[in-house]
C-alpha cells in the first residue's frame, strides 16, 4: 500500500477497531486499553500511517503551527531568538514556519499574509521596526501576535525585550568613566522607535549625567549588518571620537575590522562596546565587549507567552522586560 494514501480508515480496518479509537491513540488519549493501543500502534508502524495535520487542523480549527517572522535568518541575534522559540514550541507540540522578511516593509506584509493564509495558530514577530502597514496586519489577524526583541510605540502587542534605554545608558557610562568624552553612537535608522526613543535616549542620559553636550555629529546611522559597520569605520576614524557604543553586533564587527584595516589599534587607541552579545562577539579579533542579554530566553519567553494567549489565558504582564548585564572582552581596556 502506498504510504502517501494510507488513511485512518485503513488503520482502523487492519486493527479491527473504530476510527475513533485510532484517533484517540494518535492523539495520546489515555482512555484506550494498553493492548488495543499496542495493536493500533503496530498497524500504524506497519502501514507507515502519518496523520494529516491539515485535516486535523480543519477539524479542530487548530493547526498546531506557529508563524515566526524573522528579518534576517543569517543574523546571529535573530537566529538565537528563533532557537529559543523553536525549543519551547517543541515542548508544547507546535511546529514553526520560519519566514524571512529580508528587513523589507513590503515583504513583511506579504509574509504576514502568507502565514495567516496557512491558518497558523499564532505569530511571533521579530524585526527592527513596526510601521502602520504591519500594525494593520496585526489588527486583521484573528490569532495572537507576540513581538520578540522588538518594541512598538503603540504597545498594542505583547512583547518580550530588555530595557534598551537603561542598557545603552550603562554602556555609555562605562566609556565615560574610562575618560572618553567624544563617544560615537552607531545604530540603525533613527526613525525606528527602539533606536530613537530608547537606545539614543540612553546614550543621551549618560552624556547629561557627565555634563557633556549631545552632538548629533557623533551619531552614525547604517544598516544592521557587517558591511554597513565596515563602511562607517572611515567616517568614524575621520571624526574626533575615541570610542563607540554600537547597537548591533554585526555592525560592531564591521567597525572593528574597518578600524583595524585603517591601522587604528583597538582598544589602545579606540574602544568599542556592542549590544547583543551574540556569537559574533567572540569570533572577532579583538573579541567585543558587550551588553549581555538573554537572547535565547527572549525567544523562549515569547513563545511561552504565545501558548498562553492561544489558550485564551491573559498574561500576567503584557510587556515582559528581562535583565541585561555586561561582559568585558578585548575591545575595551581592562577595568582597574
Amino acid at each position: 500500500m502506498d504510504k502517501q494514501t494510507v488513511t485512518i480508515y485503513d488503520v482502523a480496518r487492519e486493527a479491527r477497531v473504530s476510527m475513533a479509537t485510532v484517533s484517540r491513540v494518535v492523539n495520546g488519549n489515555a482512555n484506550v486499553k494498553s493492548e488495543t493501543k499496542d495493536k493500533v500502534k503496530a498497524v500504524i508502524d506497519r502501514l507507515g500511517y502519518r496523520p494529516n495535520a491539515v485535516a486535523r487542523g480543519l477539524a479542530s480549527r487548530r493547526t498546531t503551527t506557529i508563524g515566526v517572522v524573522i528579518p534576517d535568518v543569517t543574523n546571529h541575534y535573530f537566529a538565537e531568538l528563533a532557537r529559543g522559540i523553536d525549543d519551547v514550541a517543541a515542548m508544547y507540540h507546535y511546529q514553526i514556519i520560519l519566514a524571512n522578511s529580508d528587513e523589507s516593509n513590503d515583504k513583511e506584509v506579504q509574509v504576514m499574509e502568507n502565514l495567516l493564509s496557512k491558518q497558523v495558530d499564532g505569530i511571533i514577530f521579530m524585526g527592527n521596526f513596526v510601521n502602520d502597514a504591519i500594525r494593520d496586519e496585526f489588527k486583521k489577524a484573528d490569532v495572537p501576535v507576540v513581538l520578540a526583541g522588538l518594541l512598538d510605540d503603540h504597545e498594542a502587542q505583547p512583547s518580550v525585550n530588555i530595557a534598551y534605554r537603561s542598557a545603552m545608558n550603562d554602556t555609555t557610562t562605562r566609556l565615560l568613566k574610562a575618560g572618553h568624552k567624544d563617544i560615537a553612537f552607531i545604530t540603525g535608522d533613527l526613525n525606528h522607535f527602539m533606536n530613537k526613543e530608547h537606545r539614543l535616549l540612553g546614550y543621551q542620559d549618560a552624556l547629561a549625567t557627565y555634563d557633556i553636550p549631545y552632538d548629533e555629529q557623533l551619531v552614525f546611522q547604517g544598516n544592521y549588518d557587517y558591511q554597513s559597520g565596515y563602511e562607517l569605520s572611515q567616517a568614524v576614524k575621520s571624526s574626533k571620537v575615541t570610542a563607540a557604543v554600537v547597537a548591533n553586533d554585526e555592525m560592531a564587527a564591521g567597525l572593528v575590522n574597518g578600524l583595524t584595516d585603517a591601522n587604528v589599534k583597538v582598544p589602545e587607541e579606540f574602544e568599542i562596546i556592542t549590544s547583543n552579545d551574540s556569537k559574533v562577539t567572540v569570533i572577532t579579533r579583538p573579541q567585543l565587549s558587550s551588553i549581555t542579554q538573554p537572547i535565547y530566553d527572549i525567544g523562549a519567553v515569547a513563545m511561552r507567552m504565545l501558548t498562553k494567549l492561544m489558550n485564551h489565558e491573559e498574561p500576567a504582564i503584557n510587556n515582559i522586560v528581562l535583565p541585561h548585564g555586561y561582559i568585558e572582552r578585548d575591545s575595551t581596556k581592562k577595568s582597574v
